[in-house]
C-alpha cells in the first residue's frame, strides 16, 4: 500500500526564496554535525516507523520483524526532514495555523460572532499576529543525536511525576487530565486523571482519523458523479461527501469541478445533447445538515455535495464566511462550467439519481491518508464532519451526526480501545457534550504507530508540527519547535493537546493533556506548551 506524501505547507509563497538564503547555510552546517549520529541511531533501531512501501524506504519483511520495536529512528528521519524542510514549511501562518490575510477576516468575522473554534474565542479589538519566523534549524534536531540510542530506557514515572505535577497543577488549566505513553512499549509513565471523561474538542479529529482508516482504509478515495437520466434529459450531479471537491482553476490533486463539466460536457456531446434540465443529489446522507453550534464560520452546513468546503472567500482553511446552501451553490457552478463547454442547463434543483441513470464522468478526491493528514494538520472541521459520516456509511449506520459518532466509537472499541467513558457526538470536536479520555487519546496514537496497522499511520504523520505547520506554526518559539507533533483542541474554557514528543534521549512518547475549566485561552495554551516542552526536554531517569 502506498501512502502518498502530503505537503500542506506547498502554497508557502515568495518568501521562501529569501529565507532559503538565510537558512539553507545553518541547516548544512547543523545536518553534518549530526549526520553521523542519526546514522548511529538509525543502525541500531532499524527503519521500523517508515511508512508502508514509501519510495526510498526498504521494506522489512513481517517475519523478519523483531518483537519489540523502537522509535527513535523515526525521530530521526522526521528530523532531518524537518530541517531540509524548514525553508518550505515556514510561511505566513499564525498560531492557528491560517494565513494573515485570512486570519484578519476570521477575526473580523469571529468578533461579531463569538463563536468557538480551534484557536479559542475572538476578541473584538484584538489585532491578529503577524507573520511568525521559522525557528532556527538547531532546535529542529534538538535532542535527536547525540546519546540517544535503542539501549536508552523510558522516562522513569517517579522523575517524570516530579517534572509534570507542578505545570499541570497550574491555575490556568482549571481541571486537567493527563497521561504519558511510551510508544515503543505501550507502557504508561504518567498519568493524571487519565479516566476522566472531558470535553476534548478538536482532539475528537484524532478519534475520527483512527476510525475512518480503519473502516476504509488509507488508499480510499471519495467520489463526486454527474450521471445523465435518459428518460429526462436530466444531468444529476451526486454529492459523493467530498468538501474538498475544488471549483478553483488550480485544483492540484483535488477532485476538480471543472474537470467533472468538462468531462460530462464531452459526454453529452457523443449523444448529441445540448441542453438538460440540471439537478443534484445530497440523499447520501441523512438528517439535518446544520452542527449542533449553529451557523458558524467554523464549519459550513453538512452536506454531501459543496465546493471548496462553501467559503465566499478565497481562504482554504480556519474560519470563513460560508453560503447558505452548499449543494445549490455547487450544481450552479457546475451549470456554469457546463454551458462554457456548450451544454445550456436550466437552475438548478434538488433531485435523487435513479438506477436507470448512466455515469457521465466522475472525479475523485486524494486518497484518505491524504485527507486525514489534512484534516488534522489545519484542523478542518468540514472534513472532519465528512469522514465521521463515511466511516458511518463504510460500518452500516446512518450518516448523520448520530451515526457517525456511534461509528466512530465502534470502530474504536473494534481495535481493543478504553472506549469507557467515551461520548462522540460529531467528527469535529465542535460539539461540547463530546466525551473522551486522556488514556483513549494516548492508546490511540501509540494504536496509530502499531506496525500491525500500517493503515492507521496517517494519524501521526497528519499532526501539526511545533513551530512549524498548521495549527502549530506559531507555537513553541523555544527548544521543542520540530519535537513536538500535536493535536490542538480550542473552545471557550476548554484547551487540550495530544500528540507525540521526542525526549532528550531521542524516546518518542504519547501524551493527551485536557483541561476543563479553563480561565482564559493564551495562559492555558502556554501551560500546555510548557509542560510538552519539558518533555522534550526530559530524560527523566
Amino acid at each position: 500500500m502506498v501512502v502518498p506524501e502530503r505537503r500542506p505547507w506547498r502554497a508557502a509563497g515568495p518568501h521562501v526564496v529569501r529565507i532559503a538564503g538565510a537558512v539553507r547555510p545553518r541547516l548544512t552546517r547543523v545536518a553534518g554535525t549530526v549526520r553521523p549520529r542519526l546514522a548511529r541511531v538509525a543502525a541500531a533501531v532499524g527503519p521500523r516507523f517508515a511508512r508502508p512501501d514509501r519510495p526510498g524506504s526498504p521494506r522489512v519483511p513481517r517475519g523478519a520483524r523483531p518483537k519489540t520495536w523502537q522509535f527513535t529512528a523515526t525521530a530521526a528521519t522526521a528530523g532531518l526532514a524537518l530541517a531540509a524542510g524548514v525553508v518550505t514549511a515556514a510561511g505566513p501562518w499564525d498560531s492557528s495555523g491560517q494565513r494573515t490575510a485570512e486570519r484578519d477576516r476570521a477575526v473580523a468575522l469571529q468578533a461579531s460572532r463569538g463563536a468557538d473554534h480551534d484557536g479559542g474565542r475572538a476578541r473584538a479589538g484584538t489585532p491578529p499576529r503577524g507573520p511568525q519566523a521559522a525557528p532556527p534549524a538547531p532546535s529542529v534536531l534538538t535532542g535527536l543525536g547525540g546519546t540517544a540510542t535503542a539501549a536508552r530506557s523510558a522516562p522513569a514515572a517517579k522523575t517524570l511525576a516530579g517534572v509534570l505535577d507542578p505545570l499541570l497543577k497550574n491555575p490556568a488549566l482549571g481541571r486537567p487530565s493527563a497521561a504519558v505513553v511510551d510508544v515503543a512499549t505501550g507502557a504508561r509513565l504518567y498519568a493524571t486523571g487519565p479516566a476522566d471523561a472531558l470535553t476534548p474538542a478538536s482532539t475528537t479529529k484524532i478519534a475520527t482519523a483512527v476510525a475512518a482508516l480503519s473502516a476504509m482504509g488509507a488508499d480510499h478515495r471519495l467520489t463526486t458523479r454527474a450521471v445523465y437520466e435518459p428518460d429526462t434529459g436530466e444531468v444529476v450531479l451526486v454529492g459523493g461527501g467530498d468538501p474538498t471537491l475544488t471549483a478553483r482553476k488550480d485544483a492540484g490533486d483535488l477532485a476538480s469541478l471543472r474537470a467533472l463539466a468538462e468531462r460530462s460536457a464531452a459526454a453529452l456531446a457523443r449523444r448529441g445533447v445540448r441542453e438538460v434540465t440540471l439537478s443534484y443529489d445530497t440523499t447520501l446522507y441523512r438528517g439535518g445538515t446544520r452542527h449542533p453550534i449553529g451557523v458558524n464560520p467554523n464549519l459550513a452546513a453538512v452536506t454531501p455535495l459543496m465546493v471548496d468546503e462553501a467559503r465566499t472567500d478565497d481562504s482554504t482553511s480556519g474560519p470563513a464566511p460560508r453560503v447558505a446552501d452548499p449543494a445549490a451553490d455547487a450544481a450552479r457552478k457546475f451549470g456554469d462550467l457546463l454551458k462554457e463547454h456548450g451544454v445550456r442547463t436550466t437552475p438548478p434543483g434538488p433531485s435523487k439519481a435513479t438506477t436507470r441513470a448512466t455515469t457521465l464522468a466522475t472525479v475523485s478526491s486524494p486518497p484518505l491518508a491524504s485527507l486525514v493528514e489534512r484534516m488534522l494538520t489545519h484542523s478542518d472541521n468540514d472534513l472532519a464532519e465528512a469522514l465521521a459520516r463515511h466511516t458511518a456509511l463504510a460500518t452500516g449506520r446512518p450518516a448523520d451526526f448520530a451515526g457517525g459518532g456511534a461509528a466512530v466509537t465502534a470502530r474504536l472499541k473494534h481495535l481493543g480501545l478504553p472506549v469507557k467513558g467515551a461520548d462522540v457526538k460529531d467528527g469535529s470536536g465542535l460539539d461540547r457534550r463530546d466525551k473522551l479520555t486522556a488514556g483513549l487519546l494516548t492508546a490511540l496514537l501509540v494504536k496509530a504507530g502499531d506496525p500491525a496497522h500500517p493503515e492507521l499511520r496517517p494519524a501521526l504523520t497528519g499532526l501539526p508540527v511545533a513551530g512549524f505547520t498548521g495549527t502549530l506554526a506559531g507555537r513553541y518559539d523555544g527548544g521543542a519547535a520540530g519535537l513536538v507533533r500535536a493535536k490542538t483542541g480550542t473552545l471557550t474554557g476548554v484547551n487540550t493537546l495530544a500528540g507525540t514528543v521526542v525526549d532528550r534521549d531521542g524516546r518518542l512518547l504519547a501524551f493527551a493533556f485536557l483541561a476543563n475549566g479553563t480561565t482564559g485561552q493564551a495562559p492555558a495554551q502556554t501551560a500546555l506548551d510548557r509542560a510538552t516542552t519539558a518533555l522534550a526536554a526530559c530524560g527523566c531517569r
